[in-house]
C-alpha cells in the first residue's frame, strides 16, 4: 500500500498508550488509545502485539492498512516506557521496525515525548529538561547541540524515589507504623482504611495481602496523601516535600550536566502527579528550582505526550510552521 501519512506517532506509557497518524500538513488523520506498554511484565512480543492492535485502530481511522506489511507512514516515532537503557532502546527499535509500519523507525524513552511537547516549535536549538512524575518518575534533557542527559530510571535499583506508585507505598507504610505505634502519628492511619471502606489499617493490610483488594488499587493512596498533606498533616507533608526535592534534584543534575544553568531553560513538568494541581508540591518544586537553577523556567504540560512524538516526526519531515500549529490545535 502506498504511504499515506507523514508520521505514525506513539506514546506508550506504563498505564496507557496513545497512537496518532499524522499527515505532512499536521492534520491528525486517525488516533486510538490502548492499554499500558510493559515489556518487562509480559515480554517484548506480547507488548508489541498489544501495541499493534492500537496502531491498527488508528490506521483504520486514517484509512490506512497497518497489516499489509507495506509501510503506511514515512516516519515512525515511538516514545516508549521501559525503553530506559540503550540496549532496551535498540531491542525495542528492532521489534517496532519489524512490524513494517514506516519507512524509518525511531524509538525513544517516553519522557522525550513530554520534553518535545513542552518546547516551542520555533526555538533555535530546542534545549530543555523534562521531568515526568506519574506512576513512576524520570527525567531527560538536551542541550540543543546534540547532547542529551538521562537516568537509568529502572526503579529503586537505579536510585529512583517517588511517583504515584512510590508515594502510595510510602503512605501505606507510614500509616501502618502509626497504627501499631512504631511510627509518628498521622491522619493517614484513619484516612486510608476509610477510603477503602475498612475499619482499620490492620484490615487494610489484610485486604491487600490476601488479595481482597487488587494491588493496582494501592495507587489510590497517592491522591489521598496529597489531600491529607493539604490539611496540614506533618507526615504527609514530609512525603510531598521529599517528592518536590526529587523533582528538583533530577532537573538540577540534568541542567548542570548539560551546562544549562546559566541560560534561560525550559523545565517541562508532566505526568499525573505534576499536572494534578497540588499546590504544596507545585510551590515547593518552583521554589526549589529557583534556588538551585535560577534561570530555569518551569511550566506544566497537560497536552497528551503523543503530541510530542508527532512533533518529533514533523521535525524530521521539515514540516512548515503551519503544520505545527495545526497539530497542536488538534
Amino acid at each position: 500500500m502506498a504511504v499515506t501519512a507523514a508520521c505514525l506517532a506513539v506514546d506508550a506509557g506504563n498505564s496507557k498508550t496513545d497512537v496518532a497518524v499524522v499527515g505532512g500538513d499536521g492534520t491528525v488523520l486517525g488516533r486510538a488509545r490502548g492499554g499500558g506498554f510493559q515489556p518487562p511484565a509480559v515480554g517484548v512480543g506480547a507488548a508489541l502485539d498489544a501495541l499493534a492492535a492500537t496502531v491498527a485502530r488508528a490506521a483504520r481511522a486514517a484509512g490506512c492498512d497497518s497489516g499489509s506489511g507495506a509501510p503506511f507512514a514515512d516516519d515512525v516515532t515511538a516514545c516508549l516506557a521501559n525503553a530506559d537503557l540503550p540496549r532496551e532502546e535498540r531491542e525495542l527499535a528492532d521489534a517496532v521496525r519489524a512490524r513494517g509500519w514506516g519507512r524509518e523507525t525511531h524509538v525513544l524513552n517516553d519522557t522525550f515525548a513530554l520534553l518535545r511537547a513542552g518546547l516551542p516549535d520555533d526555538a533555535a536549538d530546542g534545549h530543555g529538561v523534562a521531568v515526568v512524575c506519574g506512576a513512576g518518575i524520570n527525567c531527560v534533557g538536551r542541550d540543543g547541540g546534540g547532547r542529551t542527559h538521562r537516568f537509568p530510571a529502572v526503579g529503586r535499583l537505579s536510585g529512583d524515589w517517588g511517583g504515584g506508585g512510590g508515594l502510595a507505598d510510602e503512605a501505606v507504610w507510614h500509616a501502618a507504623r502509626a497504627a501499631d505505634g512504631r511510627g509518628d502519628r498521622t491522619a493517614l492511619a484513619e484516612a486510608l482504611p476509610a477510603h477503602f471502606g475498612l475499619r482499620s489499617m490492620g484490615a487494610l493490610i489484610e485486604a491487600f495481602h490476601l488479595g481482597d483488594l487488587p494491588p493496582a488499587r494501592r495507587l489510590e493512596a497517592a491522591p489521598l496523601l496529597f489531600a491529607v498533606a493539604a490539611d496540614g498533616d506533618p507526615v504527609a507533608r514530609s512525603l510531598v516535600r521529599r517528592q518536590a526535592d526529587e523533582v528538583v534534584a533530577l532537573a538540577g543534575v540534568t541542567l548542570e550536566a548539560l551546562a544549562l544553568t546559566d541560560r534561560p531553560t525550559p523545565v517541562v513538568l508532566g505526568g499525573g502527579i505534576l499536572t494534578a494541581g497540588h499546590a504544596l508540591l507545585d510551590g515547593w518544586v518552583r521554589d526549589g528550582l529557583a534556588a538551585r537553577a535560577p534561570h530555569a523556567v518551569p511550566h506544566v504540560v497537560t497536552a497528551p505526550p503523543v503530541l510530542g512524538a508527532a512533533l518529533l516526526g514533523l521535525d524530521r519531515a521539515g514540516a512548515p510552521r503551519a503544520a505545527y500549529a495545526r497539530l497542536r490545535a488538534a
